[in-house]
């Protein structure tokens, strides 16, 4: 049985924030990503928690993430927010867009983000969430270093690109939270099980030549399987119009990986639209929500999206996380 250790999110929090810091991090860029990977931990989607804190504090000490990096937040036209990263972690470029984003959607009633010059962004629903709790629909979209080939093709041209939609709540949670990506899998779920030498279900990957493989350095080096063949190719190549084209960052197709230390900064980016319910369903949105949500509750083992996401929360709230202990072990040897 492989060991863990239970761990607070606080003590998650903490933790990661003083690795960060530790590998060359602004208190003010590590705080957020903390946050958001306590947060993430919470979750249950251990892949992109602690797990991705070594690899954070090696990306800031060979330079793929500028540790340090100040972003810029302009507003170049009434309901759009922009913010340039300066090539570090999308977390406090998306914090301090959304200072501006949130009041003005709730102004206009409608209001999009664009972050360019960025990083990964983590579990993009994480962030989604926040604009539901803040009593917006929350939508985002953001682009990754080629990992999916066309149809027809062998050659990755687009990322994994999740997007996410988050409905607020009337009591200021978020109802209901659509995070997914347009592969079959997270890429860090292969990535995880490359590190543990477990081979991955077969439709996760394909190798160099375009067959499927459950050897999962064979599809890290080939292209991830994407979720309903051409379908899941469209949703990418629309993430990528918005995460990428909308935004002026860097396509996946020549983005750095965010894996290894090979090439400088991705400089990807994240696209977010908020919008206020009152400003387009003229009252009824919270209704219709609602009816939306008990055709699903009706039927007896009907799951939601996002079901296990707070069922997972709820419990860490109250016992807190198990956590790999050859993990922690790694990310504390680097405070």
């Amino acid at each position: 049985m492989t060991a863990t250790e239970t761990l607070t999110l606080s003590e998650i929090e903490s933790l990661a924030f003083d690795a960060l810091v530790a590998a060359g991090t602004s208190p003010e860029n590590a705080r957020p990503l903390a946050v958001a990977t306590a947060m993430t931990e919470a979750d249950g989607v251990a892949s992109h928690g602690l797990a991705y804190i070594p690899i954070y504090a090696q990306h800031v000490e060979c330079g793929k993430v500028e540790g340090q990096a100040n972003p810029k937040v302009a507003h170049p036209r009434p309901a759009v927010i922009t913010v340039d990263a300066a090539t570090g972690f999308a977390h406090r470029a998306i914090d301090l867009g959304f200072e501006q984003l949130i009041p003005l959607a709730k102004e206009m009633g409608v209001a999009v983000l664009a972050v360019n010059n960025s990083y990964n962004c983590g579990v993009l629903g994480v962030h989604t969430q926040r604009l539901a709790q803040a009593g917006l629909m929350g939508i985002g979209f953001t682009n990754a270093p080629a990992s999916i080939a066309p149809s027809g093709g062998a050659k990755p041209v687009v990322g994994t690109n999740p997007f996410s939609i988050s409905a607020p709540g009337s009591d200021g949670t978020a109802a209901l939270l659509i995070d997914q990506s347009a592969s079959t899998i997270a890429k860090s779920e292969v990535m995880k099980h490359a590190r543990e030498g477990k081979p991955v279900p077969q439709g996760w990957v394909l190798d160099a030549d375009g067959q499927p493989t459950t050897d999962p350095d064979a599809g890290l080096k080939g292209s991830m399987v994407p979720s309903g063949g051409y379908k899941g190719v469209g949703i990418a190549l629309t993430v990528e119009l918005l995460a990428a084209a909308m935004t002026g960052a860097t396509l996946g197709a020549v983005a750095s990986p965010f894996s290894g230390t090979a090439g400088g900064p991705p400089k990807t980016g994240q696209f977010f639209i908020a919008i206020d319910p009152d400003a387009t369903s003229g009252g009824l949105f919270q209704e219709k929500l609602a009816d939306l949500i008990s055709a699903f509750r009706d039927q007896d083992g009907a799951r939601l999206p996002g079901d296990g996401r707070q069922s997972a929360r709820l419990r860490a709230a109250t016992e807190g996380v198990r956590v790999n202990a050859a993990l922690l072990e790694r990310v504390r040897a680097l405070i």
